[in-house]
């Protein structure tokens, strides 16, 4: 386990690795020269418990590579596995790894992650299609979707097979070290072995003074290394001679890696935004064309933008194809019978779109909330490429989804009419905000978050999915009146990737919670 600077977490995570039990013999944690107490906490507590050992560094190294490199070579066990200072470990999560391990004699072994958003319930699984059942990769380079996985904490490690093959993480200020170090691990060719235990917690705190290197994107820098890590995996890979894994990592860069960049990107300042820019176009000009067309439409279409302009373009456009699900903006141009972005760049061929299946459509349906008395959804659906016309939309089915615990709230239905012009499809459906309270999390002071999506039905009996695009001057808080609630407290807004999400809260004294939270905000700001 490495630590630097986390006295106040450290004592968890440490105690987690202790209750796995017999099958953990020994927890190194690794204090990277912190300058608070947590180096002081460790020392307590390997008082306390006499399998813990600290190693304590006179440096800092600068990265998380380093601590875990001195803890693999001071390990004496068989196995080991890396946990970082702020996460945890479920119980039980080594014994299933160790289990699979010894049965299939597997120098690598791994299990599910989950994300856990942190002060709220809300759990992701991370790479989740890997975990769904137990498996034996054998070999390696037959399974490109491995390189999916970059996390170095949910595997459990022949300790032999680490030396014996040199695998190591890089030394130093080295951001993104788990890409050259799960890179080096699938070069070295070994047999995995998959369980779907979830084995590791990976902590999120957005609203933490200090971010993770991971959450932490607001400096271009963070992407130029996330770049610089990437190139060096997939030459890991190539030199190994597993070209196949090392064009499904750059295919994964697509799909994963660019997409989320680039839904922030309309966040940044100007300047941010160039260089972004040039970074990724020089990367990319790199790409083969089998790896472009090997990764999804969206993130395919966004690199061949990205390609043919020079400069940064159509911002919104941009923001909302990365989106997921992804939403296509007008204009809807052709240059002569292919799809393309737009007139100023036909280069950019929005290819297979004319053959993509209905239900993978990039589908655009805007969505104006109206919120009073009566509160109600102006929905109106974009024509794409004439590919919605021809599936004949009749109706559209609004669904809200509690983005706490995935709990679904009521389904709102609408018929929709073609405009005049013929260019899209408009309905107007009411919105029960009374049930979002009923069903949420009531009393706790915060606005409870809904995420919305919705259901084109279509006369050739096909379904368009899509989330929504927040519109309109409604995108704001709003006190409403309320005969079962007394009062409810409800916030439209945009996501980062412009998708309309609600917030709601209700009862007189929620209200007063959140003011008082928000006065103090405004005072100790103006200290």
């Amino acid at each position: 386990m490495i630590a630097y600077n986390d006295a106040a977490l450290v004592g968890e995570a440490v105690r987690s690795a202790l209750a796995q039990g017999d099958a953990v013999t020994e927890v190194i944690a690794v204090d990277d020269a912190s300058t608070d107490r947590t180096g002081r906490v460790l020392d307590d507590l390997a008082r306390e418990h006499r399998r813990l050992r600290v190693i304590h560094r006179e440096d800092n190294s600068g990265g998380c590579g380093t601590p875990r490199n001195d803890g693999i070579r001071a390990a004496t066990g068989r196995f080991v596995m890396f946990l970082d200072s702020d996460d945890v470990l479920p119980g039980g999560a080594v014994d299933a790894l160790l289990d699979a391990a010894l049965r299939h004699g597997t120098p690598v072994t791994a299990g599910l992650c989950v994300r856990r958003e942190l002060p709220g319930p809300r759990e992701v699984p991370w790479q989740p299609d890997l975990y769904r059942e137990p498996a034996l990769y054998e070999p390696v380079a037959g399974h490109p979707e491995l390189v999916g996985d970059t996390l170095c904490v949910n595997k459990l490690y022949d300790r032999a097979f680490l030396l014996d093959h040199e695998v190591f993480f890089p030394d130093g200020r080295f951001t993104y070290e788990d890409f050259v170090f799960t890179s080096r691990v699938l070069a070295a060719a070994p047999r995995i072995a998959v369980v779907p235990d979830q084995v590791y917690i990976w902590h999120v705190r957005r609203s933490a003074a200090k971010q993770s290197i991971s959450l932490d994107r607001k400096d271009v820098a963070n992407w130029e290394s996330r770049i610089e890590a990437h190139r060096t995996s997939v030459r890991i890979l190539a030199d190994a001679g597993h070209k196949g894994l090392a064009h499904a990592a750059r295919t994964k860069f697509l799909d994963h890696d660019l997409r989320m960049y680039v839904r922030e990107l309309h966040t940044r300042g100007v300047e941010h935004r160039r260089e972004w820019w040039r970074l990724t176009r020089a990367y990319l000009a790199g790409f083969e064309e089998s790896e472009l067309l090997a990764a999804r439409a969206p993130a395919r279409w966004l690199a061949r933008v990205l390609l043919a302009s020079e400069a940064p373009v159509d911002s919104e456009r941009i923001t909302q194809l990365a989106a997921r699900p992804g939403r296509l903006l007008p204009p809807y141009v052709r240059s002569g019978e292919r799809p393309v972005w737009s007139p100023a760049l036909p280069a950019a061929e929005l290819d297979g779109l004319d053959t993509l299946p209905a239900g993978q459509l990039p589908v655009a349906i805007d969505a104006e909330p109206v919120l009073g008395t009566r509160s109600l959804l102006r929905l109106r659906l974009h024509e794409l490429y004439g590919r919605v016309g021809a599936a004949g939309p009749v109706g559209i089915d609004v669904e809200l989804c509690r983005r706490a615990d995935g709990r679904r709230g009521p389904v709102h239905t609408a018929a929709l009419t073609a405009d005049p012009a013929g260019d899209g499809w408009t309905a107007e459906t009411s919105l029960d905000l009374g049930a979002l309270v009923t069903l949420g999390k009531r009393g706790s002071g915060t606005l409870d978050p809904w995420d919305l999506t919705a259901r084109v039905h279509c006369e050739d009996g096909s379904v368009l999915h899509g989330a929504l695009r927040a519109t309109g001057p409604g995108l704001r808080r709003h006190a409403l009146p309320s005969a079962r609630h007394g009062l409810l407290l409800a916030q439209p807004y945009a996501t980062t990737g412009g998708a309309l999400a609600l917030r709601m809260a209700s009862g007189l004294r929620t209200a007063w919670k959140i003011a008082a939270r928000k006065l103090r905000r405004v005072g100790t700001r103006g200290r």
